[in-house]
């Protein structure tokens, strides 16, 4: 473990819509030359900066998954709402889409994984889904989006796994597959890699 990347806090997006023939998600590819999961197919998201705990972004949650996001985390760990922001920011700039503030939960977190260690770069990645109906911007050709992601484009949640996507990428698919279609959550999956022993966990 020695020299090992120091794990930094994280917060990603999943936006989703209703379509024609089932439900679409927003992904985009990272660069070629990316230190962290070069060319693979992701959702906006990102590293938790100082100013995260200092903006008010407009999100919100329930009281249940404020309980979830504070669970199973050190001292140090950042608050529930900067998680968010940090979230929302990253959309943001990787998308040019912005939330609506809205006095009713517009987030919902669905899922938490640290990445394994002897990586280049080491994560606490929370996921938060959020209806396309509580965001505001160009849709369709993205105006204001940074050249982060590229390739950024709506695309049906079964087709997406056909992508060259993340491991763990693949599985939020199939959770945020199966919370669309109704399926009750019994917990916040964790894929905690902490250590040299994966261990998954249910956050209750």
């Amino acid at each position: 473990m020695t020299g090992d990347a120091p794990v930094r806090h994280a917060a990603t997006i999943i936006l989703w819509r209703k379509a024609v023939r089932g439900v679409e998600v927003l992904m985009g590819q990272r660069g070629h030359s990316a230190v962290f999961m070069p060319s693979k197919f992701v959702f906006p998201g990102g590293a938790v900066d100082d100013q995260d705990a200092n903006i008010a972004l407009g999100g919100s949650f329930s009281d249940l998954c404020f309980s979830r996001l504070c669970a199973r985390v050190g001292p140090q760990a950042p608050a529930p709402l900067t998680l968010a922001n940090a979230a929302i920011r990253e959309m943001d700039e990787e998308t040019g889409l912005k939330i609506l503030p809205s006095p009713d939960p517009n987030l919902r977190f669905i899922f938490r994984a640290i990445t394994p260690p002897r990586r280049p770069r080491r994560f606490d990645a929370r996921f938060f889904m959020v209806s396309a109906d509580q965001v505001y911007g160009d849709m369709t050709g993205f105006a204001g989006a940074s050249n982060e992601l590229s390739q950024l484009q709506w695309i049906d949640v079964t087709a997406a796994r056909a992508l060259d996507l993340p491991f763990i990428t693949e599985v939020v698919l199939a959770e945020v597959d199966a919370l669309v279609k109704g399926q009750e959550q019994q917990g916040v999956p964790f894929f905690d890699n902490s250590t040299d022993t994966p261990t998954f966990r249910r956050i209750v």
